[in-house]
């Protein structure tokens, strides 16, 4: 089976297709109904609505990653992790 490469399918869809699902979106809905309902959870405390509302607003918050690492390789055994049949 071959890795990587293209392949039929793969990489990110054509914007084309996303204006295309977007303008499907608004034909079901107007955007400011959306809006409204999404402002009317909020009002009401819905946690995920705030949630989302709050993303949209501000963006999502940094990610900090700790990167500190603990492991040490001079007291690494390998027979701790797998056992052998003998």
């Amino acid at each position: 089976m071959a890795h990587g490469g293209v392949r039929k399918g793969s990489g990110r869809k054509p914007k084309a297709d996303e204006i295309k699902l977007i303008e499907q979106m608004d034909a079901i809905a107007v955007p400011e109904t959306i809006w409204k309902a999404l402002l009317d959870k909020v009002k009401d405390g819905d946690t995920q609505a705030i949630k989302t509302w709050l993303q949209y607003r501000y963006g999502m918050p940094k990610q900090v990653i700790d990167q500190n690492n603990n492991h040490t390789i001079n007291d690494f055994n390998i027979k701790d992790v797998i056992k052998f049949v003998e």
